[in-house]
């Protein structure tokens, strides 16, 4: 049981920050992020194949020692504008989860909140339910998105029959 408590704690400590600008570095981050607490771990991801090889992937994951620490910082730079973008900070284990909620209102506007969600190498370190979760969050976007996309269709094709 110590194992889990362990791993809880990480979670609970660790930090998602997207929306990152192309041009912040990773010393930059770390330093955005230092005031809030003690850094014990940072994973800035980059693409590793393809065309964008070796260039940042617009998102990270920063740990910090205590999950007041991570709090703190959370509730500070959500939202904050950097290089003329807000960024998204979550604690890395409510990314899916408070993904999943917003998605059935936003999917509507173009269902876009699961798609970075679903990229790459980010599926790999999600639980099975979170993967789960996920899927099922894109099936209902899709769905959405096809049952819009549907009714379009015919009334466009009606109006330009009744023009011709």
């Amino acid at each position: 049981m110590d194992s889990n408590n362990l791993s809880d704690e990480k979670s609970e400590s660790r930090l998602y920050i997207g929306n990152l600008d192309l041009r912040i570095s990773e010393a930059a981050l770390i330093k955005m992020f230092s005031p809030y607490g003690k850094i014990i771990s940072e994973d800035f991801l980059w693409h590793t194949r393809g065309p964008k090889r070796g260039e940042p992937r617009g998102y990270a994951f920063v740990q910090f020692s205590t999950k007041e620490e991570a709090q703190q910082a959370k509730e500070k730079m959500h939202g904050k504008l950097v290089c003329g973008r807000p960024l998204i900070v979550r604690l890395a284990s409510e990314k899916y989860l408070m993904e999943g909620g917003e998605s059935s209102s936003k999917a509507v506007g173009g269902g876009e909140t699961t798609k970075p969600y679903l990229s790459g190498g980010s599926l790999t370190r999600m639980s099975r339910g979170a993967k789960i979760a996920a899927i099922k969050n894109k099936l209902k976007s899709m769905e959405e998105e096809s049952h819009l996309s549907k009714r379009q269709k015919p009334a466009d094709s009606s109006s330009r029959s009744s023009n011709s």
